[in-house]
């Protein structure tokens, strides 16, 4: 049981039920919405495989991620060390190949029954770029917060691409769904994925800049300072309520009074307060909060996919 239990936090088994909540609100809620019939010709099991596929990919990025991090971690966060302590390194880096090959497989199986090679493209990039993230990209200056920014983006944009949606079916009447509509939706949730995720990681950034900077970073903070780090994420926050301000217009107009209601006190509120909070902000403690609000709101935008469901 203590095998298994290190096994979890290893690969960071909160974050991977996400992943799978996020994709089973897509699906089943926002895009079974769209549907103009009940069933739809792919089936729930080829999902359940993407699903999987998603979640392997994902957890072999979290592996590797400690496996390369191991002394930067044991400054930063040394009671959640795990590869060495309870999990062996070739172990480690075993999973984190078995995974990733099955991740693929998966993907390429998907792929053929759906048509859409980009799944398989886009996957075995994603498998690239979490190994350099981890050992390359992680210390850079920004290129690894925007990578994982767009991976948490692709969580979402890769049902746009499971649907068979494209430029062809657009204006075509007699589609299953209408792929404009389901576009729309995938960039709104896609593109707030990515701003939340943006945020969240130069926050990470701020809460591990001692560990990051003993073993020479060159992390925001680090490089701009925290002043400068503040200023960016508080930017993006702006950009984000604003966003989001202007897209509960729209859905107010739609008639969409529910789920308003919803997003403002759900989502718009404590990214106020966040932007709030960030000002004020000076130890490890605080960031790790705010880091830990910036989560609840991504979590809280993705449920907010279960009411369509009930709105259309």
């Amino acid at each position: 049981m203590k095998t298994i239990g290190a096994f979890l936090r290893l690969t960071r088994w909160p974050n991977l039920v996400f992943i799978g909540l996020t994709q089973a609100l897509f699906y089943f809620s926002l895009f079974h919405s769209l549907l103009n019939q009940q069933s739809y010709p792919h089936g729930h099991r080829l999902f359940l495989l993407l699903v999987v596929a998603s979640i392997l990919i994902a957890a072999a990025g979290y592996i590797i991620n400690d496996y390369f991090d191991l002394q930067i971690d044991a400054v930063n966060k040394p009671e959640k060390v795990v590869v060495d302590k309870e999990v062996k390194r070739r172990w480690a880096i075993m999973w984190h190949l078995v995974f990733s090959a099955v991740g693929i497989l998966l993907s390429i199986f998907i792929s053929y029954k759906t048509g859409s090679w980009v799944i398989t493209i886009a996957n075995i990039c994603c498998v690239i770029l979490l190994w350099f993230y981890s050992t390359t990209f992680k210390k850079r200056l920004l290129s690894g917060n925007i990578i994982i920014a767009a991976l948490t983006a692709w969580v979402i944009i890769v049902m746009y691409f499971f649907s068979g949606a494209d430029h062809k079916v657009w204006f075509a009447d007699d589609h299953l769904y209408d792929a404009r509509k389901l576009f729309k939706f995938t960039i709104l949730y896609a593109g707030f994925a990515f701003i939340v995720s943006l945020v969240r990681e130069a926050l990470k950034d701020l809460e591990d800049i001692e560990g990051d900077a003993r073993y020479h970073c060159r992390t925001m903070p680090i490089v701009w300072g925290v002043p400068a780090a503040k200023v960016f994420i508080a930017v993006w926050l702006i950009v984000c309520i604003s966003s989001l301000a202007i897209v509960q217009l729209y859905a107010w107009k739609s008639g969409w009074r529910l789920i308003v209601g919803y997003n403002i006190i759900t989502i718009i509120f404590p990214l106020c307060w966040i932007l709030q909070k960030l000002y004020t902000a000076v130890s490890k403690e605080d960031y790790h909060t705010l880091s830990s609000a910036v989560k609840f709101v991504m979590l809280a935008g993705i449920l907010s996919m279960a009411f369509f469901r009930f709105l259309n």
